[in-house]
């Protein structure tokens, strides 16, 4: 399986635009067009929808990949 890990720089992305941003899909477009055939999970339930939230300590699979979402605050040390 192969894992990326996603840093994100604001409080979510849309599903569609992550699939995209990782390299996944050529475009915005092609993601929602992926969202739509089944073929994504969101924390091991399949999402219908194109533009979902995607916040930190979220995984999204697509077959044999998964997409760790790391947080704004993620390796940064404690104030």
């Amino acid at each position: 399986m192969q894992r990326i890990e996603f840093q994100l720089d604001r409080d979510h992305v849309e599903l569609n635009q992550l699939l995209k941003l990782v390299g996944l899909c050529d475009s915005g477009g092609a993601g929602k067009a992926l969202v739509a055939s089944g073929a994504v999970a969101v924390d091991g339930t399949v999402e219908w929808r194109k533009t979902c939230k995607i916040r930190s300590a979220q995984v999204v699979a697509i077959g044999d990949t998964e997409i760790h979402v790391l947080g704004t605050d993620s390796g940064r040390g404690a104030p």
